[in-house]
């Protein structure tokens, strides 16, 4: 077992699950950036995040708030807003048209 500085290499490890939770925390302050910046894939995915307490406590309503800054630029992503973190709007509007050749 490797020492380094008196300690053991496994007692300076962090369990994967901080390590995911730090990573999802970086994601979504990452996306906010660029959601404050005014990229509207980025709103929306900020709205997801907070609509499904991804990389941040649940907030429905900071959730609308993005999904309103979002809407003014594309208003298909009304249809997205309560999906998974990182579900497009172009995947709902793929959706619809195989949607309308099925019937």
């Amino acid at each position: 077992m490797e020492v380094v500085n008196g300690a053991t290499a496994e007692e300076g490890r962090k369990p994967l699950s901080e390590m995911v939770d730090d990573c999802v925390q970086r994601w979504f302050q990452d996306t906010l950036k660029e959601a404050r910046r005014g990229d509207s894939a980025m709103q929306v995915l900020v709205a997801q995040m907070y609509n499904s307490g991804y990389g941040i406590p649940r907030n429905e309503h900071k959730g609308r708030q993005w999904m309103e800054k979002a809407s003014r630029y594309r208003s298909s992503v009304w249809k997205v807003g309560t999906k998974r973190p990182g579900y497009n709007a172009s995947d709902s509007d793929s959706d619809e048209e195989n949607d309308d050749i099925n019937q």
